[in-house]
Formats: structure tokens, sequence, C-alpha cells
């Protein structure tokens, strides 16, 4: 039996593309591995606190490091709504990263979780592609492909709803098309990976 840790960070619990998505990702899952286990955190509802000096100089002897620590070792696939607010990841997210990041207990080149396939859900309100004009604000992808690959080795793979803010900025009026296209195509994109995944790790 596989466990997936499913980690959302959108600040709105309606309407949210990242959460869209991530749902999509996580009934996909069920429908594949029905046994399979889902451990969920939602980091905007239930914020972490910035990491101090006490936890720092406690590492995996904090109470709440060491929690969240047990249970990324625990998860066999570890799936991250990350949506971009003002071209970086939400401050919640990055919380749950300084704590559980650990150097000397989970974090180096003999990392415990090294090959560990992570699903990052990536929507952003503009279009932040390659050849764009805005492709060198893009910090979520490019922060944390080398931020979980660089410390831990695991597999990072991305899904990314573009022009998510589409419907409510009145500039953006005639990209809506192009926007529920690229959301059913993140949601479809979501399902298939989680099924494949599931059926991997499962077998």
């Amino acid at each position: 039996m596989a466990t997936l840790l499913h980690l959302d960070s959108a600040v709105s619990p309606q309407g949210s593309a990242s959460r869209d998505v991530t749902a999509a990702f996580v009934d996909g899952w069920r429908e594949q591995h029905p046994r399979g286990e889902v451990v969920y955190r939602d980091l905007a509802a239930a914020p972490l606190p910035h990491l101090n000096i006490a936890a720092v100089a406690a590492g995996a002897e904090n109470a709440l490091r060491a929690e969240l620590a047990a249970e990324l070792a625990a998860a066999d696939a570890v799936l991250i709504g990350a949506p971009m607010y003002n071209f970086t990841i939400p401050s919640t997210l990055k919380a749950w990263l300084d704590h559980v990041i650990i150097n000397g207990h989970n974090a180096g080149e003999d990392s415990p979780i090294k090959g560990r396939p992570f699903t990052v859900v990536a929507s952003r309100g503009g279009s932040y592609a390659a050849g764009t004009p805005r492709e060198d604000f893009e910090f979520v992808q490019n922060y944390l492909e080398k931020v979980l690959n660089g410390m831990f080795g695991v597999e990072v793979d991305f899904i990314v709803p573009e022009l998510t803010l589409a419907h409510s900025v009145p500039a953006m009026a005639d990209l809506i098309p192009l926007a529920e296209a690229s959301r059913a195509k993140a949601r479809e994109e979501a399902a298939q990976k989680a099924k494949s995944l599931a059926a991997r790790l499962a077998a």
C-alpha cells in the first residue's frame, strides 16, 4: 500500500486552480489505488511557524521538524500545490520547506528519500513559458526544481495551469478560452499521471 503526501498552499479554498488540479490528481490516485493512503496538509488553513534559531539548532530533535520529516519519509510520493504569488511560491510552502529540510538527517547526497517522485502543480495568473515576455520572472519551477532535487535528489515533475487570472482581470478577458483549456489540460494530465504513478508504486 503506497502513501501519497499531499500539500496545498493556495490562500483561497474556492476557485483555486492549483487546488482544483491537485484534487484531480488525488482522485486519479485513489481510483487507481483505492487501498493507498493520502496524508493531507493544508498549509494555508494551518500555516506552520517560521523557522527560528531554536528549531535550527535542534534540527531533527525539534518536535515539529521531526514530525514533518517523518511524514515526508513515510510518503512514497509527494504532491504539492504551488501557485505563483509575486513571481514565487507562497510563504507557507517556504516555511514547510525550511522545516522539513534537515541537513545531516534527510538532506544531502545520501538523502533517504533520494529518487522519490514529487509532482508539483505550479499554477500562475499569466504565462511565464519559454519565449514569453515574462519568462525571466518565473521563480516557482526554477526554485522548486533546484531545492527539491538539490537537497533531496528527488524526481520533480511539474503540471502548469496558466492564465488563471483571465476570469478576474478585464484586460485578460480575451484569454479566457485559453485559460479554461489550460486548466482542463492540467486536470487531465494530473489524473493520468496520478494513475500511472499509483500503478507503478503499488506494483
